[in-house]
């Protein structure tokens, strides 16, 4: 099973992401993290970003020929990032989607994070560019404190639609 957790940043994903990961007993692959190591003096350019999703799309091929359990967690803003995944999903596909009360978005860029270097300003671009999900997906809204509830949706949906595939 591939999981795509997506959203924009500060919206909760990578916390929820890694958790889910642990509960799927699924590996799980942060963009951000993955950067970090790939880039010491990160530019966030086009390339940057597509070196970034090739690395993922090629963990998540070796996921399938592996038969193992993945959990991806990278903003997937638009189409164009979506789109090789779909592609070379060989079916087992899921995608959540994590929102967030713009408010609560705010306070949390703020923060310092392990590995994300978004701030308000990256937020607002990303949130301009942003494509939504066409496809069938499970969006679930993040507060500060329900993150029991979420990965309940999440698990749910998965199981619900492992059963109707």
């Amino acid at each position: 099973m591939i999981v795509l957790v997506l959203g924009l940043p500060g919206s909760g994903k990578s916390f929820f992401a890694k958790r889910l990961a642990e509960r799927l007993n699924a590996e799980y692959e942060n963009s951000d993290r993955l950067r970090k190591e790939l880039f010491p003096k990160r530019t966030y350019s086009k390339s940057e970003k597509t070196k970034v999703y090739e690395i993922l799309l090629n963990k998540m091929e070796e996921a399938i020929d592996t038969n193992m359990d993945l959990v991806l967690d990278a903003t997937f803003h638009n189409k164009k990032t979506r789109e090789p995944f779909i592609a070379k999903s060989k079916g087992e596909i899921f995608f959540i989607e994590i929102q967030a009360d713009e408010t609560v978005t705010k306070e949390r860029l703020k923060r310092d994070r392990p590995y994300s270097e978004a701030d308000i300003d990256v937020y607002g671009s990303i949130k301009r560019q942003w494509e939504p999900v066409e496809r069938h997906h499970l969006t679930i809204q993040s507060t500060n404190d329900n993150i029991d509830e979420m990965l309940q949706k999440a698990l749910q949906y998965l199981k619900d639609d492992t059963k109707s595939n």
